[in-house]
């Protein structure tokens, strides 16, 4: 009897002993990725920085406006102090772009962001074929709807582009209108009488003179007066020069 309840008592402390362990081990700590020490690039300053630039840049452009901000390749974006951003030499404020940006600090430094901007606009097509000294109104243009980006950079936005102006090139129909393939329609030719008047606050003066060289509207014209004086003056109209 007493061997069995010896027995027993070192079964009791041996399976205590053998609970032990479980109960007293210590608990198993799982790692927490700290937050990264970069600046999310939704958040990141730069890239605000360079949007609203890209959005100022793109003031009084035809159409409506978009500006996509393309991440660093590497995810993350460096610090930067001070941001000035700023558009290469030559670089038009649409389409894909690369803006500079000029970082302060102890050390400055320049970095360069992707960025595309979309101008949804309105732009013109030649309705009929146009031989060149034709001349063109806008009953002779359709519009059309498109990214700016992709459209030829002097396509007519607004047809008052294309008013007195002759085509100065072959113009296929259906093809964007370009202001470079127009150009002014002669409105005074050298040898002609105009009427040469001089316009003030409360004043207007007229004389007459004779035109030394063909010129359109709006252009600049030199004009011989009767008493032989030359002036310089802008054609108005097929038969008025404004002295300037």
């Amino acid at each position: 009897m007493n061997l069995t309840r010896q027995a027993a008592g070192l079964m009791a402390l041996a399976g205590f002993a053998l609970a032990q362990p479980s109960v007293a081990a210590p608990a198993q700590v799982t790692p927490v990725a700290m937050p990264s020490a970069a600046t999310p690039f939704a958040d990141d300053p730069v890239r605000v920085v360079v949007e609203q630039f890209l959005l100022r840049q793109a003031t009084g452009l035809p159409g409506k406006v978009s500006v996509q901000v393309v991440p660093p390749s590497g995810g993350r974006a460096p610090d930067c102090q001070n941001p000035e951003p700023f558009l290469p030499s030559g670089a038009a404020p649409w389409g894909r772009v690369a803006v500079g940006v000029r970082c302060g600090g102890d050390r400055p430094w320049t970095r360069y962001v992707q960025a595309r901007v979309s101008v949804l606009t309105d732009y013109y097509v030649a309705a009929r074929a146009m031989a060149p000294g034709e001349t063109i109104s806008a009953a002779d243009l359709e519009v059309r709807q498109g990214d700016l980006a992709a459209l030829p950079r002097a396509v007519v936005t607004d047809p008052a582009q294309v008013a007195g102006a002759v085509a100065a090139n072959r113009i296929a129909a259906g093809s964007p209108m370009r202001t470079d393939l127009l150009k002014k329609s002669i409105a005074v030719k050298s040898g002609q009488t105009v009427n040469v008047t001089v316009e003030g606050d409360s004043f207007r003066l007229t004389s007459e003179g004779k035109v030394l060289a063909d010129a359109a509207t709006g252009n600049s014209v030199q004009v011989r007066l009767r008493n032989g004086q030359v002036v310089s003056g802008l054609v108005r109209s097929g038969d008025t020069v404004v002295l300037q």
